[in-house]
């Protein structure tokens, strides 16, 4: 239920019959009516469905090579930083996360 806080406050000792009809019925019709926003970028064009195809789409991520201080998990294959290099046993090279 929406609240207008700008409206005055009442009290417990306030009466609640000290209200008229046409006031009841303006609150009455107030909480029942439902205003909804819609933002016109909200549309059904710019969701994307799963199986659409998406193969006019190009990808804008820059690949960038493993460095000099990065090791692949022989476990997890994710490219790491060398600080989290947790084992190496046998050229198997196992990150902290796996190990």
């Amino acid at each position: 239920m929406a609240t207008d806080y700008d409206a005055p406050r009442r009290n417990e000792n306030d009466d609640v019959s000290e209200d008229s009809l046409e006031e009841l019925k303006a609150r009455r019709n107030e909480a029942q009516s439902a205003v909804v926003d819609v933002d016109e970028g909200d549309t059904a064009e710019s969701f994307e469905l799963p199986g659409a195809d998406l193969s006019g789409e190009e990808l804008t991520v820059k690949v960038v090579p493993k460095q000099a201080d990065e090791f692949t998990c022989s476990v997890c294959f994710l490219v790491q930083h060398r600080s989290r290099l947790a084992s190496e046993s046998g050229g198997r090279l196992i990150c902290v996360d796996c190990a």
